[in-house]
């Protein structure tokens, strides 16, 4: 468990460094990390692309998480399509869809706990 605190917390950090190369908040980093770990995506849609779905991703999905979201499973469900939706309207590969929607909840199972705790 501390081992993956760690590597979280390296990420994060790596995130934050990548972020500010790119103009991104931490958060939009940390998606924009989640799409673009998949290589045909990056050469497909390309860097500006890739920021602006991550840009949207975080104003949508931060104001449709709840404190339990991860525990109810319609919610996560809802979650999820419409993370698939904000995909498929940025053309984002077919292919590697699913892969990115569930590196984005993962994503949003970090940082929503700050999002909730700030609304």
């Amino acid at each position: 468990m501390i081992e993956e605190l760690i590597a979280i917390a390296k990420r994060m950090r790596e995130a934050q460094r990548r972020g500010g190369k790119l103009g991104l908040s931490e958060d939009e980093a940390a998606f924009y990390d989640a799409l673009a770990s998949n290589d045909s995506a990056v050469q497909v849609l390309g860097d500006e692309m890739l920021k602006k779905i991550a840009q949207e991703l975080v104003e949508r999905v931060r104001n449709s998480v709840s404190v339990d979201w991860s525990k109810r499973e319609n919610a996560r469900a809802q979650l999820r399509v419409l993370v698939k939706r904000i995909l498929r309207k940025y053309g984002y590969p077919p292919d590697k869809r699913e892969q990115a929607t569930e590196l984005v909840l993962e994503q949003t199972e970090v940082l929503c706990e700050d999002w909730v705790t700030a609304a």
